[in-house]
């Protein structure tokens, strides 16, 4: 039997890099409902700061990531959310 391991660097790199940008997606849904689809909202806010700030608000739920996986001691995935959430906290940073 096949045993899928959670301990793992590429599952925790592969949650980091794409749970921002869901989250993302979630709250411009939720917060910014106009007839735009997602990606003319983030060409709309690319020349501003509020896409550096939005990019902040999204890592968030990587944070929270890297909580759990620590509390349950899953730290090479722990480090690979973190890891994923590198290039966007850097983007936010040129962009502020």
């Amino acid at each position: 039997m096949l045993k899928f391991d959670f301990n793992s660097f590429l599952l925790g790199l592969v949650i980091g890099l794409s749970l921002p940008i869901l989250f993302s997606w979630i709250f411009i849904s939720r917060f910014y409902p106009t007839e735009t689809s997602y990606f003319q909202t983030i060409q709309i806010l690319f020349p501003s700061v509020l896409l550096g700030k939005l990019l902040l608000l999204s890592i968030i739920p990587n944070m929270v990531g890297v909580f759990a996986f620590y509390k349950k001691d899953y730290f090479k995935a722990g480090i690979g959310v973190m890891i994923g959430a590198m290039p966007y906290l850097f983007t936010a940073l040129m962009m502020m």
